[in-house]
């Protein structure tokens, strides 16, 4: 179907409806020509009879009450009765419309209603989307149900069109997990990672029990988040390996989170597992196990670091708790005393505090640069300042609003500070 016999299908019924709606419209007009004689408007008729009515009941009133003689009442009655009888012999006949009149209703009224829809707005997106359905749909189509793996090259030629071709599609079958999963490798393909997560998050909810569903998004939230593994996809990954415990995807990531996290023990735990999954395994995994102790190495190596670098203990101000909102950002940083850029930083969602404390670890692993590290500073006996800051819109420069600390002075050998939180920036 082209874009030409979609909108003159959609012209045709448009001014069949609109037809229809007139025709009820002028009904009454129609049947007045199938009457026979000449129709008359009683409306005038009826008011005399009603005042003929009251005026009457008055009289009686009158006579009741003494006000009239009898001979009075029946002159005033008899003049009553002869005004009514003059009312009813003129008539006003009613004008039934011809049929020039009808035409023109007929004709004005779905050409108006086609103006009236046409300059409600701009429906260039609407004509825009149908050409797009009209060319792509079927590739869109075939690509979200697996049918072909790569579109073909005139289909990409203008890829908007596949885009939108696509997003129409799966909302038309918004109950498929699978559309919502291939919807989501579209977006990443995009790099449009906020788009995909939320495609990938209702295909699992959809299809919880999908473990290709269930890892994807975990590993794709893994690494939106830099490297953290968040309460979401934490629990998706419980979840998998509760169901399949030798999952190799599932056990990869809790490795690389816990590590991230700076759960050096429970990282090699999951390393462990991994390996000895692998090793049972038939066949050559020498490149695999290599990996895996290169790995464990690695994670070694951040463990030693990390505990070179500083624990800083946070509490919040009772007072100032009523002001934390759950969209805010935590800075935690060690710079020079006499300023520049930290020596170690992180940025941190405010759910980390609990019950408003908290104890974050700073090392070399939170350098900002490669020659800027805690080692450094400490070498060249550089006095210190731990400083800890609740951002409201999570930018790093400090804004008015702000809840913040005083800085705490430490020495170059010290892996301890606590701060308090117990201001707001004026």
């Amino acid at each position: 179907m082209t874009i030409f016999s979609t909108a003159g299908l959609f012209i045709a019924l448009s001014l069949l409806t609109a037809l229809l709606l007139a025709v009820i419209a002028i009904m009454p007009w129609l049947r007045a020509t199938r009457t026979s004689g000449t129709s008359v408007d009683n409306q005038l008729l009826d008011i005399n009879v009603a005042v003929f009515r009251e005026r009457l009941a008055e009289l009686q009133t009158d006579k009741d009450s003494g006000t009239i003689d009898d001979a009075h009442y029946q002159n005033q009655k008899l003049e009553l009765e002869r005004q009514l009888l003059d009312a009813q012999r003129e008539v006003t006949p009613m004008v039934t419309p011809g049929i020039k009149s009808r035409l023109i209703l007929m004709v004005w009224v779905p050409v108006l209603a086609a103006l009236a829809y046409l300059m409600v707005g701009d429906r260039t997106p609407v004509f825009e989307l149908w050409t797009a359905e009209d060319k792509v749909g079927k590739v869109a189509d075939d690509l979200l149900t697996g049918k072909i793996d790569q579109p073909p090259v005139w289909a990409i030629e203008n890829g908007q069109q596949l885009i939108s071709a696509m997003q129409t599609n799966v909302y038309r079958h918004a109950d498929d997990p699978n559309r919502w999963m291939r919807l989501s490798e579209l977006f990443l393909s995009l790099e449009a990672t906020d788009s995909a997560l939320e495609a990938l998050s209702r295909a699992y909810r959809l299809s919880p029990d999908n473990e290709e569903i269930a890892t994807t998004y975990a590993q794709i939230s893994f690494f939106a988040n830099k490297g953290q593994l968040d309460a979401t996809s934490r629990r998706i990954l419980q979840d998998v390996l509760a169901k399949n415990p030798s999952h190799e995807g599932a056990q990869m990531l809790m490795a690389m989170g816990e590590a991230r996290s700076n759960n050096f023990e429970e990282a090699q735990g999951w390393i462990k597992r991994l390996r000895s999954s692998i090793a049972a395994k038939p066949g050559d995994h020498t490149k695999a196990l290599a990996s895996l102790d290169e790995l464990s190495a690695n994670v070694s190596a951040q463990q030693q670091q990390a505990s070179e670098g500083v624990e800083v203990s946070i509490r919040i101000s009772a007072s100032l708790l009523p002001l934390v909102k759950a969209d805010d950002v935590l800075f935690v940083a060690i710079r020079d005393v006499n300023g520049g850029p930290p020596f170690a930083a992180k940025r941190l969602p405010i759910s980390v505090i609990k019950q408003g404390e908290a104890t974050i670890s700073l090392s070399d692993l939170d350098a900002m640069m490669p020659e800027r590290t805690l080692q450094s500073a400490r070498a060249d006996k550089v006095q210190l300042a731990v400083i800890a800051r609740i951002s409201h819109s999570g930018t790093a420069a400090a804004e008015s609003g702000d809840l913040s600390g005083n800085p705490v002075v430490i020495s170059a050998d010290q892996n301890q500070a606590n701060i308090e939180i117990n201001q707001q920036i004026p």
